[in-house]
Formats: C-alpha cells, structure tokens, sequence
C-alpha cells in the first residue's frame, strides 16, 4: 500500500503538469486532425478557433511569465479555462471568438481604442487630452479629414524645417 499512497500523493500534487499537456495539446491535436478528414466545417471552425486562442494565451504567458510565477493557482486557472475551450459540451473557444476576438478583427478602429488608457484629469490644465480631441474631430468630420489635416500640419513643419536649413560653403549661404 506504501508505494501505491505514494504514487497517488505524487500524481495529485503534480495533476496539472500531467493534465495540462494533454488538454492543451493532445487531446485538441487529435481533434483536430479528426475535424480535417471530415466534411463539417463546425469541427473546422472549433479547432482552428481553439489554435488561435492557444496562440494568445501562449503569448501572454510568455509575456507575463515573471507575473505569473508569482500567482500559484495560474495552472490550474489555465487547465480549468483551457477545459472550457477544449470541452464541445461547453463550446468555449466559439464563444471567446465570437464575442472577443470577431469584433476586434472585424472592426479595427475598436481594437485601437482598447489601448487607449485615457489619462487622469487633474494632471491636465485642460479638460480634454489630444487622443480625446483627435477622437471627437474624426467622429464629426471623417478619418479622411483627419488623415488631411495631418498631412498638411507634416507639409507646413516641413516647409518651416527647410527654410531654416541653411549650407554653408565657402563664398555662398545656400
């Protein structure tokens, strides 16, 4: 009985590096290779929606990884998320596309406005920074005025650039 207590002292405490790899790679590797040899285009869109999310999630850990060291429950919260995703029961990875991701890519002006992290008033003599000013100018007048107005305020400091440059030789001011 000793070693088999032992086995399942280990296996419990070391549970998420065991299950994480096979619901996070395994098991969606084999569902997807499944989904391909079918003619369903459902089963396409879980699993390739899934591989995206993966990618993300990957992303952010390797970003945040130092953060995250320091958060004990983060691979169980990753192997209970990543069960969500994976599970057709839940249909997690169609949701997360669908009301997160979808939107972002299909309106890229709202994924701008997301690092948008608008300052704190009172820092400001004024009421409204630039980003806000610019913001409302392109809601009342159009992108494309806004794109004009820049590339005449770039022509006019290009202008005031070159008629203070001045070459020196040696008889002439250029």
């Amino acid at each position: 009985m000793g070693t088999s207590e032992n086995f399942l002292q280990v296996v419990a405490k070391n549970f998420d590096v065991l299950a994480l790899p096979l619901v996070t790679l395994v098991y969606p590797l084999y569902a997807s290779i499944r989904a391909i040899e079918t003619k369903s285009r459902s089963d396409d869109q879980q699993w390739l929606t899934y591989w995206v999310l993966y990618s993300m999630i990957t992303i952010f850990e390797l970003t945040f990884s130092k953060l995250l060291e320091c958060i004990p429950v983060w691979a169980f919260a990753k192997l209970i998320m990543t069960c969500w995703l994976v599970l057709p029961q839940f249909n997690g990875a169609a949701y997360v596309y669908k009301n997160y991701v979808r939107p972002f890519y299909k309106n890229p002006q709202a994924a701008q406005k997301i690092w948008y992290v608008p300052k704190k008033k009172e820092i400001f003599t004024k009421q409204d920074d630039i980003l806000t000013a610019a913001e409302k100018y392109m809601e009342e007048h159009g992108t494309e005025a806004f794109e004009r107005l820049i590339s005449k305020a770039d022509r006019e400091e290009r202008g005031r650039r070159n008629s203070n440059y001045m070459i020196f030789d040696d008889d002439y001011i250029y």
